[in-house]
C-alpha cells in the first residue's frame, strides 16, 4: 500500500489519464494542476481542461488503494475551479413570478404618486400640443381602420368560393362531371 496522498497521487497519475481517455478525447485533457488527499483516504487528482466553453475548469479523478490490492479509479468528472464560470444559482418559477409581480405592483404605485392629487397627471406641453398629438393619433388610427376593412372584404371574397370539398378553389365535383360527360360522348360516338 501506498504510505501518503502525494504517493498514491504519483502513482495513479497514468491510471487516472487512462480513466479520462476513456470518456473524453486526449486533446481536451491539459497537463496535471495539482491534486487533493479526501476525508476517505482517496486522492483527487487534477488536470487542466481544454474543452471549449469550459474556462476554468478541471478534470478530476478519484482514485484509492485499499490494502495491498491494486489503485482503483472511483470518480471521473469535470469539476469548477476557482475562476469557473458557473451559471447563476436556480431560483423556482413561482418565486420569480412573485417577485415579477411584486416589482409591477411597485411600478402602479409609483406612477400613481407621481400622478397630481386629484389624480390627473399633471401637464408639461401646452394644451395646442395635445390637440396636435391627438389629430395625428386619429389619422393614423383612421387609416389603420381602412386598411382592416379591406382584408376583411378580401376575405369574404374568398369565402363563397372555397367549401367543403374543394381543394385550392377548385370544385373537385365540378372536374368529375366534366370528365364524366367526355367519357358518355365517346362511349355513344364508337
Amino acid at each position: 500500500m501506498t504510505s501518503t496522498p502525494d504517493d498514491l497521487a504519483a502513482a495513479t497519475r497514468d491510471l487516472a489519464l487512462a480513466a479520462l481517455h476513456e470518456i473524453t478525447p486526449a486533446s481536451t485533457v491539459g497537463p496535471a494542476a495539482g491534486h487533493a488527499a479526501e476525508a476517505s483516504g482517496a486522492v483527487s487528482l487534477r488536470f487542466e481542461n481544454r474543452l471549449p466553453g469550459y474556462p476554468g475548469w478541471f478534470w478530476t479523478v478519484t482514485v484509492a488503494q485499499v490494502d495491498d490490492s491494486e489503485p482503483t479509479v472511483l470518480e471521473v468528472e469535470l469539476m469548477p475551479g476557482d475562476k469557473a464560470l458557473l451559471a447563476p444559482d436556480w431560483v423556482p418559477w413561482a418565486e420569480r413570478l412573485a417577485e415579477y409581480r411584486a416589482h409591477q405592483a411597485e411600478l402602479a404605485a409609483q406612477a400613481e404618486a407621481g400622478a397630481g392629487e386629484d389624480g390627473v397627471e399633471p401637464d408639461d406641453d401646452s394644451d395646442e400640443d395635445d390637440s396636435d398629438e391627438d389629430s395625428d393619433d386619429s389619422d393614423e388610427d383612421d387609416s389603420d381602420d381602412d386598411s382592416d376593412e379591406d382584408d376583411d372584404s378580401d376575405e369574404d371574397d374568398v369565402s363563397p368560393r372555397l367549401h367543403a370539398g374543394d381543394l385550392d378553389g377548385v370544385d373537385i365535383d365540378e372536374l368529375d362531371d366534366s370528365e364524366g360527360d367526355d367519357s358518355d360522348g365517346d362511349d355513344d360516338s364508337e
